[in-house]
């Protein structure tokens, strides 16, 4: 992420916080990155991974039972918001989790759709 902002030091240049994608290195300190970067973070894709034993290898784990403290992440792009809240701007942060559990009719498909089933 640095060196993005690095190379190009614009605030059109910005970032979608992957929590997955970011979160399968041990060494991605999230909430870190999210106060470091926050100001260029403009959506946020909550995923939480669960590594596994070679650190090349991952699968999607629940949101709350993976290596991502999802919790804390939330936390610190609620805390970018009001940052900026209290700057006077009016952009937020856009968040969409994904790869959820699965319920009803996704029980019996062969497929893990990244969105699950949602009822009114």
């Amino acid at each position: 992420m640095q060196w993005m902002v690095d190379t190009v030091n614009s605030m059109a240049n910005g970032f979608t916080m992957c929590t997955g994608s970011y979160g399968v290195r041990a060494d991605n300190d999230l909430v870190d990155m999210i106060k470091q970067f926050g100001p260029r973070i403009y959506f946020t894709h909550l995923r939480s991974t669960l590594r596994e034993e070679n650190p090349k290898t991952f699968h999607e784990a629940a949101h709350l039972h993976g290596d991502v403290d999802m919790y804390e992440v939330v936390k610190a792009i609620v805390e970018e918001e009001h940052r900026r809240k209290a700057e006077g701007k009016e952009d937020l942060i856009p968040m969409r989790p994904d790869h959820g559990h699965q319920m009803l009719d996704d029980l019996k498909k062969k497929t893990n759709p990244a969105i699950p089933r949602l009822v009114a």
